[in-house]
């Protein structure tokens, strides 16, 4: 029994691999340009905040953001990113930034966060709440993937000049 679910598991991967060797992008000459997330970090909910801080310290995360008073903190360990907060939200989520690089800087030219969401909603997918598109500059939406997380876009900087 074994043997056959793990034949059937290989023909899954297989067949799921060859079906998107053969989608092709609307060009055949111009490959599909992936949507530009931004940076990215684990929003960690965390019960105490001074705690948590101690032990990422351990594993040699340094503070680069946060306001330790108001009960939230990003720490950085190279590339890895984490944030750490404290009655914010109830779940952990990911949380992408565009317009930002991996040190915060903000970058000339990005997808802005609205047309993040307009792309997500052309596939289907549902934010709640939402980023009001008639605005330019910082603004955030959230979805929620079928397990229940939470992916969170929170632009931070101005919308890109286009």
């Amino acid at each position: 029994m074994r043997t056959r679910n793990r034949r059937l598991a290989v023909a899954l991967v297989l067949a799921a691999t060859c079906c998107m060797a053969v989608a092709q992008p609307a060009s055949a000459t111009e490959p599909a340009k992936p949507m530009e997330l931004g940076n990215f970090s684990v929003s960690l909910t965390v019960k105490d905040i001074k705690a948590s801080m101690a032990f990422y310290e351990k594993l040699d995360f340094k503070v680069v953001g946060g306001k330790l008073e108001r009960n939230w903190i990003v720490l950085q360990n190279g590339t890895v990113i984490i944030g750490l907060f404290q009655g914010m939200f109830d779940k952990n989520m990911m949380t992408f930034n565009p317009g930002w690089d991996k040190d915060k800087q903000a970058l000339k030219n990005f997808q802005d966060v609205r047309e993040l969401q307009h792309t997500l909603k052309s596939r289907g997918l549902t934010m709640s709440p939402e980023a009001d598109e008639a605005t330019e500059g910082p603004a955030f939406f959230i979805v929620t993937d079928p397990d229940g997380n939470k992916l969170l876009f929170d632009q931070h900087v101005q919308s890109p000049k286009r």
